[in-house]
């Protein structure tokens, strides 16, 4: 399993002038016309997200998601500072989260499964309302046998039964569902990079 991973948030630089940084204007008619006199400054397009850099920071996070902004800048050719914003701007984004990853069957649930469920009606409607129970991990919406593919982790066979009985089954909209229960977990990665 991935070792645990930490989002790192930095205060945002100060945007901030001296006072004496800019020359006080009192005159109205003066404050117009040095204005209208500034020349327009093109703003540079923000740089895309998904640069070959920030692909390149996003695998070093894959693989190791405590990575230092310092060996990560050494990796990606820039400065600390220049990962750092890339990085905030990545969390910022969406694009990428920082989280720990634990093995459930290791930290006392000792029954994961994948359900799938078929449904009558609109798919996404149950898609929302199963993904807001807590002991489901993941739900997708399928075009296969199945309209939905769900991942449950639960204390135990009891707990697996009522979620899957009273939680899912109960939904007017669930027609039929299948249950694959994990017996071991062999392979879970998150370092397939950025494409």
């Amino acid at each position: 399993m991935p070792g645990p991973h930490r989002v790192f948030r930095f205060a945002q630089p100060c945007d901030c002038h001296h006072p004496r940084s800019a020359p006080a204007v009192q005159d109205p008619i003066r404050k117009t016309l040095s204005q209208e006199r500034k020349p327009s400054v093109a703003r540079a397009a923000p740089e895309p997200l998904l640069d070959d850099i920030n692909k390149a920071i996003i695998e070093q996070l894959q693989e190791d998601g405590r990575r230092s902004y310092a060996a990560m800048a050494t990796a990606v050719g820039l400065s600390e500072a220049a990962v750092r914003q890339r990085v905030q701007r990545l969390l910022d984004s969406g694009i990428m989260q920082i989280v720990a990853v634990t093995d459930p069957l290791r930290v006392g649930f000792r029954r994961e499964a994948m359900i799938g469920v078929k449904v009558s009606g609109d798919a996404r409607e149950v898609a929302d309302i199963i993904a807001a129970l807590p002991e489901v991990d993941y739900v997708v919406l399928t075009a296969g046998s199945f309209d939905l593919l769900l991942e449950i982790v639960a204390e135990d066979d009891e707990h697996l039964l009522s979620l899957i009985n009273d939680s899912i089954r109960a939904l007017p909209q669930v027609r039929e569902t299948e249950t694959f229960v994990y017996l071991r977990l062999v392979k879970q990665t998150y370092t397939w990079g950025a494409r």
